[in-house]
């Protein structure tokens, strides 16, 4: 059996991904933004999850995630899972980083340096990704006109790239991005058209199958099918442009 670290698994597709690796008998690491909504995630823990507690919107918070994360031990899968959306302005957080950045992006990038390797990680993206600004310009949103729509494209252009580019960079871990399309969860909204159960089943193959779709690294997917990617998030020196300017910003160098 597997064990599986899924941030942002109070609610939505990370807890039904938690919930649903929990009946097939791996062991599962929740993640909750702080202490009130971690206690959300006590049927889990009754039923054997561990529980981390981090604000992904904080440098510092994210940093004390992962060193919660390494003293239980290897992981052998992390769903970057946690995101948000729909910010009304920037909404910088203890950094001055918009939030949308900060969880969306920059997070998940500090996690994959700080946490200790695991053999899979899977990123979660959208398919607004490809109308993200590949242009690396101003990505604290100080010059520009604040847009939260296109924040959330950039953020998730960002993490698609990051994705890719740790598919190239370290060919033994396994890595995926999954589109789970637009569904109704607290962030989806009551309007989402796509469905539920199908939003998290794809980070669940991907987190523990052994068929050949599922280890074979640097895809990316909605609903178990190879998703339509960004072209310039495959572009080498596109990668490379944005992982120099994370480095920057987080002050961790990603190996490789």
């Amino acid at each position: 059996m597997a064990r599986i670290l899924i941030t942002g698994s109070a609610q939505g597709l990370g807890r039904a991904a938690a919930a649903a690796l929990l009946d097939d008998g791996h062991q599962v690491v929740v993640h909750a933004r702080d202490t009130h909504r971690a206690a959300a995630l006590r049927d889990l823990a009754d039923r054997g999850a561990a529980v981390v507690v981090g604000d992904l919107a904080s440098a510092q918070q994210t940093r004390s995630l992962a060193d919660q994360v390494n003293q239980l031990g290897r992981m052998d899968t992390i769903i970057h899972n946690a995101g948000v959306y729909g910010d009304p302005g920037p909404n910088p957080g203890p950094e001055g980083h918009p939030r949308v950045l900060a969880v969306n992006t920059l997070a998940p990038y500090l996690l994959t340096g700080l946490i200790q390797s695991p053999n899979r990680l899977i990123y979660l993206t959208s398919d607004m990704h490809v109308s993200g600004d590949q242009s690396l310009h101003d990505l604290d949103w100080t010059t520009r006109r604040w847009n939260g729509t296109q924040a959330y494209c950039d953020s998730k252009l960002f993490v698609t790239t990051l994705s890719l580019a740790i598919a190239h960079r370290w060919p033994e871990v396994i890595t995926h991005a999954v589109d789970p399309g637009w569904v109704p969860t607290r962030m989806g909204g009551p309007s989402a058209t796509d469905d539920l159960d199908q939003g998290h089943l794809t980070q669940t193959w991907l987190a523990v199958s052994d068929s050949p779709d599922a280890r074979h690294t640097g895809s990316v997917w909605h609903h178990r099918r190879p998703a339509p990617v960004a072209a310039v998030a495959r572009d080498s020196n596109f990668q490379d442009r944005l992982l120099e300017q994370l480095a920057k910003i987080t002050g961790i160098d990603l190996e490789g």
